[in-house]
């Protein structure tokens, strides 16, 4: 499915694709309930990442590989 995945997409993190990455690792492994609970839209993607701005609070957009997102349906 990722690969459907493109800038103007909605998306959500899927927690399971997330919690045990690379990127977890190397950062606080904490995240946010609202990066797999709320909508966000791919503004720009780069190789294998996608910059993702997420709900209408005001939070930090975020890079997420492509395979750690999925179609918020």
């Amino acid at each position: 499915m990722a690969g459907k995945l493109k800038k103007g997409s909605i998306v959500r993190a899927v927690r399971e694709k997330l919690e045990n990455s690379l990127e977890a690792q190397a950062s606080d492994d904490r995240f946010p309930p609202y990066l797999f609970e709320t909508k966000g839209e791919i503004l720009d993607t780069r190789g294998e990442y996608a910059l993702v701005m997420f709900g209408y609070t005001p939070t930090p957009n975020i890079w997420l590989r492509l395979d750690q997102l999925e179609a918020f349906e």
